[in-house]
């Protein structure tokens, strides 16, 4: 049978692995085992965020919206449910944009019947 040396593939993972970790405090970016652990759960972490990211702009934009249209007499649901009766197609990042940087055009748009 022929002898199987592994020492080059399992050196390229750990180095691959430490690579990940090398900005981790102490153990965690210089003992493989440690900065193992440290790596599978940082990219769980980063998987999970991903998806929690779009949740959390979204309720920033819907408190924002909130925000400015208490400012005009409103409600947010008020003003959504005025925005899909008069089929205004504008999606909660582009008004919540439109409420900061111009109040004007935004008390337009809740004006409009």
């Amino acid at each position: 049978m022929v002898r199987v040396k592994r020492g080059n593939v399992a050196r390229k993972r750990r180095n691959k692995v430490l690579t990940i970790a090398s900005g981790y405090r102490g153990a965690h970016s210089a003992i493989f085992r440690v900065a193992n652990q440290q790596v599978m759960k940082a990219l769980k972490y980063a998987y999970v965020n991903r998806k929690q990211k779009k949740r959390i702009f979204r309720r920033v934009w819907i408190s924002r919206i909130n925000a400015a249209s208490r400012i005009e007499g409103f409600t947010y649901s008020h003003v959504i449910h005025k925005l899909n009766a008069t089929k205004i197609g504008l999606n909660r990042k582009m008004l919540s944009q439109i409420a900061i940087l111009d109040n004007s055009t935004f008390s337009k748009i809740l004006n409009f019947e």
